[in-house]
């Protein structure tokens, strides 16, 4: 009997170590960071597609293209969620495509979401509509360091947008946030800058109006030839400075 009992105390005692609550560390951030580098000449055409975040593109002296991206979750989880994070960072894709011996296009792929992928009206039956995007609770921050002089041209979403020192033609197109371009130098730009609500500050002179009383529109006629500079927000503000290149604020 007593071999019995104690065997039996035993059990109960493995099963209640079992099930014990597992200690737990404090919530983090989890993230991941990637560096690609592509030959790539001066003169060439670098485009960024779909990017969203903070996206900082800076002009540099060297033969190539180098593209750093660290995605980051953008709430704190327990350390057993690492895996989770891992997968959701696996799920965002920024890929570089030589599309010819002087364009380079940097896109974001993002997980589609496919839920509820058509709509129900009541007198004519159903249409298709196009699923959504998830970011799946990621934000990525770009680093990208191209030939001084490249054009480049930006698609982004939304977050922040620096670019410096790039001394070709420079298009940026962002739905919302803030964009500050920096002028490497004092040299002839065509500048034309707007935005469905939000201010423009510039230390180009130039002719500037409101437009719909929450828009903005500055404009800057430089002696031909000109680098153009295009630039479009849709709600956010548009900072232009022209002088020696900073790091961006964030």
């Amino acid at each position: 009997m007593t071999c019995k009992l104690a065997a039996v105390l035993c059990g109960l005692s493995a099963i209640g170590a079992a099930q014990a609550p597992v200690e737990k560390g404090p919530p983090q951030p989890f993230e991941a960071t990637a560096t690609e580098h592509v030959d790539f000449p001066a003169g060439g055409a670098v485009s960024l597609n779909n990017s969203y975040g903070h996206l900082t593109v800076e002009g540099w002296d060297e033969p190539e293209v180098e593209v750093t991206v660290t995605k980051s979750t953008n709430r704190f989880l327990q350390p057993e969620q690492r895996d989770l994070a891992v997968q959701a960072f696996d799920q965002i894709h920024v890929v570089t495509e030589r599309r010819s011996d002087k364009e380079l296009a940097i896109s974001t792929t993002i997980p589609v979401r496919h839920r509820f992928p058509f709509s129900i009206l009541p007198s004519r039956g159903f249409i298709v509509t196009m699923p959504k995007t998830s970011q799946r609770g990621i934000t990525l921050e770009y680093t990208v360091h191209v030939p001084r002089d490249s054009r480049v041209v930006i698609h982004h979403d939304h977050g922040y947008v620096w670019v410096s020192d790039v001394r070709g033609d420079i298009e940026v197109d962002s739905h919302t946030g803030d964009m500050i371009v920096m002028l490497p130098d004092p040299g002839p730009y065509s500048v034309d800058a707007k935005t469905g609500m939000g201010s423009i500050s510039s230390d180009l002179t130039g002719h500037g109006n409101k437009r719909l009383l929450v828009g903005s529109h500055f404009v800057h006629a430089g002696q031909a030839p000109s680098r153009r500079v295009f630039l479009r927000m849709g709600r956010g503000c548009i900072i232009i400075k022209n002088g020696p290149p900073s790091g961006p604020f964030w």
